[in-house]
């Protein structure tokens, strides 16, 4: 049977799809817990947990954020929600009460799930605070004067908590609806429904609610799967945070959409991935480059045996070539795929395949996926260049985003009116098609695979007493790619040090947002008619700072 190009379904179609074809195949497994669920089993905890969702409330629509790690819930509730035509809006782990305060207001969530917490944030703490209704107002009934949106909050576990509903009751819950309503609701969807919103900082400004719809996502999840020749056999390590694109789309539907078993790790560990992969004897692997690193250089890595796997990804970043070459060389993974794209492009627009050369696998982006197109684009005229001119990358097709979440005008500047989205990044496409980046017109910052627009920085140092101007740039950084750097301009009477600035952005943005360099200044360079060359700013982040390359 030949498989369409593209897919007119819903995730919960594409599940339940899988089930019918692969019930006893193993979906997701935890190595660190012996936590294992069939794709028949996992359905039953989706549709248990998506009938629960509906006895509480949630409206097709609706958004549900869930603030949490890669927990084994995390997936259950992503194809919950899409099975009642909610959406789910996925929060990074590294936010604070700042960020996720401007999420909740901007996306006007109606429903929140968190976890206990995440490396130094306490999240129940930072809810309770944001939320202080929460300890006062019966469940189900929350009027917050901050958030008038929000219903209810749920706790990811068997915990209670003042306000909060717990896992068990969620599911509990599940028993007051029945089969035939539970039915009822999915069949009112649409495959061009929206059901995934992740903030991003896009082209330019504050970050943005991107809306992906099932039929974004799901065919290009599927053909993310079919450029590494995924079927039900395979069994892929997904270390990688599910908030983010790469984790969701790239890993968990790439694998349903194939049937394939998905071992997923809670949070980064070079040793736990090296033990999930042999283990369970893993066919595939994905990760950012830094992460590769982190396994290729680790003093138990000889150890541990790679025989099993055959291809992977590698993306989010640049992708040094002599990494990739170890990767290859040292950890088995001859056919692994390079993925480039960006949140509003759902995210995937362009990948290597399996089969092609080295030099193309190492050295470029990889070329237009089926049923996408992909142009380099003069950023001045607008007019498409000649190949092996270097010009703005620009896609069309299936994968392009709804929009951005009720903010039109940004909606119109990234998608132009033929349809072409652009990246914002700079590259140079070969007579083959394949694609090499060279650069980025946007200041945006990427480290280690986390998207950072310095605008949202600097208008967050401004409100430390003191700070007269701060200018943000990405500084280059051997480990990550790109560090976040500050240049400061003190108002008079103000003394402070690097540490100080550090200190107050902890515990109020995210860890990776926060300057890793600071340099204080009398004036910055400028343009003959008064702008801040950041280029140079950039240029002397070199001298100033060369630790950052060792």
């Amino acid at each position: 049977m030949i498989q369409p190009a593209l897919r007119n379904q819903t995730l919960g179609q594409m599940l339940d799809e899988t089930i019918s074809l692969y019930p006893d195949n193993e979906a997701v497994v935890y190595v660190d817990r012996d936590f294992r669920l069939t794709y028949k089993e996992f359905g039953e905890v989706v549709d248990q947990a998506a009938r629960g969702l509906m006895a509480l409330g949630v409206e097709k629509g609706h958004k549900v954020a869930v603030w949490a790690s890669n927990i084994p819930f995390w997936v259950t509730l992503q194809f919950a929600t899409a099975k009642i035509g909610a959406v789910l809006l996925t929060v990074n782990t590294a936010y604070k009460s700042h960020e996720l305060e401007y999420l909740l207001t901007h996306s006007e969530t109606e429903h929140l799930f968190i976890m206990d917490g995440f490396r130094d944030t306490d999240y129940i703490q930072t809810v309770y605070d944001l939320v202080p209704e929460l300890k006062t107002q019966a469940r189900g009934f929350l009027k917050s004067a901050k958030f008038p949106h929000l219903k209810q909050v749920f706790f990811l576990g068997p915990e209670k908590h003042r306000g909060m509903y717990s896992m068990p009751e969620l599911l509990a819950m599940g028993q007051m609806v029945s089969q035939n309503d539970y039915q009822a609701r999915q069949d009112k969807l649409d495959p061009q429904d929206v059901v995934n919103m992740q903030y991003t900082s896009g082209t330019t400004g504050f970050p943005k609610g991107v809306m992906l719809t099932h039929y974004n996502i799901g065919n290009n999840g599927f053909w993310i799967g079919e450029n590494q020749q995924f079927t039900h056999k395979d069994r892929v390590c997904i270390p990688v945070p599910l908030f983010h694109c790469f984790g969701c789309v790239l890993g968990v539907l790439a694998c349903v959409s194939h049937g394939a078993s998905m071992i997923i790790l809670e949070g980064f560990n070079p040793v736990l991935i090296m033990t999930s992969v042999e283990s369970e004897r893993c066919t595939a692997l994905y990760g950012v480059p830094t992460m590769y690193i982190a396994i290729l250089e680790h003093r138990l890595f000889p150890k541990f045996n790679f025989s099993t796997l055959r291809t992977g990804i590698m993306a989010g970043s640049p992708c040094p070539v002599s990494v990739m070459r170890q990767v290859i060389d040292s950890m088995n993974m001859h056919d692994i795929t390079i993925c480039y794209g960006l949140t509003e492009a759902s995210p995937v627009m362009t990948q290597t395949r399996v089969h092609d050369d080295i030099k193309k696998r190492v050295e470029t982006v990889g070329r237009a996926m089926p049923e996408i197109e992909v142009v380099i684009i003069d950023p001045d005229t607008g007019e498409h260049v000649a190949t092996g001119r270097i010009g703005e990358i620009c896609c069309r097709g299936y994968n392009v985003m709804k929009g951005y979440y009720n903010m039109p005008e940004a909606t119109a500047a990234a998608i132009d009116r033929d349809g072409w989205l652009h990246s914002g990044d700079l590259g140079v496409m070969d007579e083959d098609g394949y694609i090499t980046i060279t650069g980025r017109i946007k200041d945006m910052i990427i480290r280690g695979g986390e998207n950072i627009y310095p605008r949202e920085v600097e208008e967050f140092l401004y409100t430390m007493e003191g700070i007269s101007d701060a200018q943000v740039i990405g500084v280059p950084s051997r480990k990550y790619g790109e560090e976040v750097g500050a240049f400061v301009i003190l108002k008079e009477g103000y003394d402070y040090a690097a540490e100080d600035v550090r200190d107050f952005c902890r515990g109020k943005i995210a860890r990776y947002k926060t300057p890793k360099y600071v340099h204080f200044m009398d004036a910055y360079p400028m343009t003959a008619s008064g702008k801040i060359q950041k280029f140079k700013l950039r240029e002397l982040s070199a001298t100033l700072f060369p630790q950052a390359m060792k």
